[in-house]
C-alpha cells in the first residue's frame, strides 16, 4: 500500500498548487540563460528589464522560456507585427492599392483643355517611379501641355497635423513623414553627390526635381582631399546643408573625393507643398507645360480615365519590416481604418484604424487582453505590448494560409535588413527588430538546430536598451541549439 505524503510537504504542495492559481505568471519567470545573463550584465541592465518568451509555435508544448512574459511593454517598431499580420489577416497578401486619374477635358493638338485630377488612396509605395509613369500615361495619351490645372485629391486619410521634429528632433529624416492618402515619394528629396576630381567638385542630382526650388548642382571637393585619397568619413556633417528653406537647398561645406558617390534621402522641409512642386517640377523636366497650376481638388464621382496600381501587401511588407519603414506601416495602418462600404465616405483617421485592429485582435486573439496601439508603425511613447501577446500573434499567423509571406518580409538574421549586422547564428531566425531610446525589442519565428520552429519575443525597456544587443543575440543562439539548461 503506498504510503501517505508526510504532513509537512504536503502543507507546503498546497500552498504552490493554491499561490499559483493566485499569482500572475510572471511571478513564476523562468531563470534566463546563462549567456544571456551575462550579457545582460556587460550591459548593465538587470533582468527585471527584460521579457523574454520562446516556444513552440504551434503552441502545443508549454514555452522553453517565459520571463515576465505577461508584462505590457513598449516594443517599438516590433508593433509593426501587429499592424502587417492584421493587414494580411483582414485584406490579403494581394491586396493592391490603387491610384486614379481622370482627364475631364478633350485633347487638342496636344493641348488639354481641361484639368487633370490626381486621388490618392494610401498607396504605401507612390515612389518616383510610378510617379513617371503616371505622367507618361498622360503623354501617352498625346497631353504635353494641360491648359487647365492640376488637381490633387487626398481626402481619403484625414490625419492631424504633425510636428515632424516632436518625436526626435529630426524633421529631416523620411521616416518622421506623416502619412498622407496621396503620399508621393515620402515627400522626400534624394540627393546623389558624384566625385569628380579632374572638376575639383561634386555634382548633385536631387530626385524629383521640385518645381520653385532653388537647386545648388555640385559643391567643391574637400581640398585636402581633392586626390581622392583619405577616408570618407561623415560627409553629411562636411557638406552644412542648408534646408532652412523651402525655396533652396544650399551646400555651405564641401564634399570628400573618397567618398565616390553617395545618396543622402532628407525629409522636404515643407510637406505641405512637396506633392505640388514634385509633380510640377517632373511635368517639366519631361517637357510637358502647365498653364495652370497644381493644387487641392476633389475627384470627380465618374469612372477614372486610368490608375496606377500599387505592388501586392505581401510586397509592401517586405519594406515595412525588413527595413522598419515607419510611414508605410502607417499608410497600412489608416488602410485598416478605411470604412468597409464605398457607400461611406468618412476618411480613415488613426482613431479609426485604431479601432479596426482592436476589433481584430479581440475577434482573433483575445477578446479581453488587448494591447495599447497607439499607431501602426511603432514610432510611439505609448505603445504597450505582452511578450505573451507577441507570441499568440506570432502563433496565429504561423497557422494562417499567409504564414510564408509574414515571414519572409522579416529579416533574417545575418543576411539582410535591420538583422544583417547580427552576431547570432546566420540564417537561424526570421525576426522583427525594434529600438527606440530606452527600448530594445525582438520578435518572430526561429529555425533551431532540430528541425523545430520556435516562436521568440524578446524586449528590454530600460535606460541601457540600447547596448543589449549581444544579450538578444545570445538568446538566438540559445533558442536555435534546443538547449534545455542554462
Amino acid at each position: 500500500m503506498k504510503k501517505p505524503m508526510p504532513l509537512k510537504p504536503l502543507i507546503a504542495f498546497t500552498l504552490i498548487c493554491l499561490t499559483s492559481s493566485i499569482w500572475p505568471l510572471d511571478a513564476w519567470s523562468q531563470a534566463l540563460p546563462n549567456t544571456v545573463l551575462t550579457a545582460l550584465k556587460r550591459a548593465q541592465v538587470p533582468p527585471e528589464a527584460m521579457a523574454v518568451l520562446v516556444r513552440d509555435a504551434d503552441g502545443r508544448n508549454a514555452p522553453r522560456l517565459s520571463h515576465r512574459a505577461e508584462q505590457a511593454m513598449n516594443p517599438a517598431s516590433v508593433m509593426k507585427l501587429v499592424t502587417t499580420t492584421a493587414a494580411l489577416d483582414l485584406l490579403g497578401p494581394a491586396y493592391t492599392w490603387r491610384t486614379p486619374v481622370w482627364v475631364d477635358g478633350p485633347v487638342v493638338n496636344g493641348v488639354l483643355q481641361g484639368n487633370v485630377i490626381i486621388q490618392g488612396q494610401g498607396d504605401p509605395k507612390l515612389v518616383l517611379e510610378k510617379l513617371w509613369l503616371l505622367l507618361r500615361r498622360l503623354q501617352g495619351l498625346g497631353i504635353h501641355t494641360i491648359a487647365g490645372d492640376i488637381l490633387l485629391d487626398n481626402s481619403a486619410f484625414e490625419v492631424p497635423a504633425t510636428d515632424p521634429a516632436e518625436f526626435d528632433g529630426e524633421p529631416l529624416r523620411p521616416y518622421n513623414v506623416a502619412p498622407d492618402a496621396l503620399l508621393i515619394n515620402f515627400k522626400s528629396v534624394v540627393m546623389t553627390f558624384t566625385a569628380d576630381p579632374q572638376a575639383n567638385s561634386a555634382s548633385v542630382q536631387f530626385d524629383p526635381p521640385l518645381s520653385g526650388v532653388q537647386l545648388q548642382t555640385s559643391v567643391p571637393l574637400s581640398p585636402a582631399k581633392a586626390g581622392g585619397n583619405g577616408s570618407c568619413g561623415n560627409y553629411r556633417a562636411g557638406l552644412k546643408a542648408d534646408f532652412s528653406s523651402p525655396l533652396s537647398i544650399r551646400f555651405n561645406g564641401d564634399y570628400p573625393a573618397s567618398c565616390g558617390e553617395k545618396v543622402w534621402p532628407v525629409a522636404y522641409t515643407d510637406p505641405a507643398s512637396y506633392n505640388a512642386r514634385a509633380i510640377q517640377g517632373l511635368w517639366h523636366d519631361m517637357g510637358g507645360k502647365l498653364t495652370g497650376s497644381v493644387r487641392n481638388g476633389d475627384a470627380p464621382q465618374q469612372p477614372a480615365t486610368f490608375e496606377i496600381t500599387s505592388p501586392t501587401l505581401a510586397e509592401v511588407i517586405r519594406d515595412v519590416n525588413k527595413f522598419s519603414n515607419n510611414v508605410m506601416a502607417q499608410q497600412i495602418f489608416l488602410t485598416l481604418g478605411q470604412p468597409a462600404s464605398p457607400d461611406n465616405a468618412r476618411p480613415a483617421s488613426p482613431d479609426s484604424a485604431r479601432a479596426a485592429v482592436h476589433q481584430w485582435w479581440q475577434r482573433r486573439i483575445s477578446a479581453t487582453k488587448v494591447p495599447t496601439i497607439d499607431n501602426g508603425s511603432g514610432l510611439s511613447r505609448h505603445n504597450r505590448i505582452s511578450a505573451q501577446q507577441l507570441g499568440q500573434l506570432l502563433q496565429l499567423a504561423y497557422a494562417a494560409p499567409y504564414m510564408p509571406e509574414l515571414m519572409s518580409s522579416l529579416p533574417l538574421v545575418g543576411v539582410d535588413g535591420t538583422l544583417k549586422r547580427s552576431q547570432a547564428s546566420s540564417a537561424s531566425a526570421h525576426l522583427k527588430t525594434g529600438s527606440l531610446k530606452h527600448v530594445t525589442a525582438l520578435a518572430g519565428y526561429v529555425h533551431a538546430a532540430s528541425g523545430k520552429r520556435y516562436v521568440l519575443v524578446a524586449m528590454v525597456n530600460h535606460p541601457n536598451a540600447a547596448a543589449v544587443r549581444p544579450a538578444l543575440d545570445a538568446l538566438i543562439d540559445w533558442a536555435v541549439m534546443d538547449n534545455q539548461g542554462q
